[in-house]
């Protein structure tokens, strides 16, 4: 379907935010809205947000991406992922002031995007949908068990790894002091917290707890970060129920990166949402 591309400029708490938003002839009312997360604009990494956005306008749906404050062309000071919810909020309006046709909104993340994005989801209504690639629910003793289960494991069944060992080309005392930090780590006694307080983990739970719309999850099983998410959603039976929930649907591309650089990966996840975008 043919498209057209439109330079987007609005307020956010007196700064300018900069968007592009992607638009097909003929728009579905459901939109989606790309959350960028990290310290990266709106194009993305190998030029995934950009590419994404033109894929789902060439296939009807309507797309905005944009730079949070202080970041790529938008006005204001850098901010924490948790601190973009007025961001999101604006660029919600300008999406639906922009593209009219638009009466539904899926949010999709990347990384602390997806987490930026799973926490706004259950304050506006006009949000229905979740796309959310490798949620960052990063803690220090969740990445060490992470670690710990998964790099130590792969490192052991490595062919390569034992030739360095039986070669003396690996650094053993070295290994051993990382990875017993890794054990401490991972085995820390941590206050218990809740609410505004609780670990990112928890907050995260339950977001898409109150979210009442559908949420896809993307995984790129060579990532560390989304192996983390993994392992958070199987560790308590509150996210092993909201994991197992009819309005969750779980994807994995076994060989991808965080960021899924490679382009047979990119155009997986450009397939898997328009797909899943369409499907309700």
């Amino acid at each position: 379907m043919p498209y057209e591309e439109r330079a987007l400029a609005f307020d956010c708490g007196g700064a300018t935010l900069v968007g592009i938003a992607s638009v097909p002839a003929a728009p579905a009312q459901r939109g989606v809205l790309i959350i960028v997360g990290g310290p990266q604009y709106r194009v993305g990494s190998h030029r995934q947000f950009a590419l994404l956005a033109r894929h789902l306008a060439a296939h009807g749906i309507a797309a905005l991406r944009f730079d949070v404050r202080g970041m790529g062309d938008s006005d204001g000071d850098e901010r924490d992922f948790e601190a973009i919810q007025d961001d999101i909020r604006a660029a919600v309006d300008a999406f639906a002031t922009a593209v009219p046709d638009v009466r539904e909104i899926v949010l999709w993340g990347l990384c602390d995007g997806a987490s930026a994005a799973a926490m706004y989801a259950p304050g506006d209504a006009r949000v229905r949908g979740l796309v959310l690639l490798n949620p960052w629910v990063r803690t220090d003793d969740g990445v060490a068990r992470t670690t710990l289960k998964h790099h130590y494991r792969d490192r052991l069944r490595d062919p390569e790894f034992w030739r360095k060992l039986a070669r003396g080309r690996f650094d053993v005392a070295g290994s051993l002091k990382s990875m017993l930090g890794l054990v401490r780590a991972a085995f820390a006694r941590r206050p218990a917290a809740d609410g505004a307080s609780a670990p990112l983990p928890e907050r995260m739970r339950q977001g898409l707890h109150a979210f009442t719309g559908r949420t896809l999850l993307v995984i790129g099983g060579a990532d560390l970060t989304g192996r983390e998410f993994c392992d958070v959603a199987g560790s308590t039976p509150a996210w092993k129920r909201l994991a197992a929930a009819p309005h969750v649907t779980w994807r994995r591309l076994d060989d991808a990166d965080h960021t899924f650089s490679r382009r047979a990966w990119r155009d997986q996840v450009a397939s898997w949402t328009h797909e899943w975008v369409v499907s309700w």
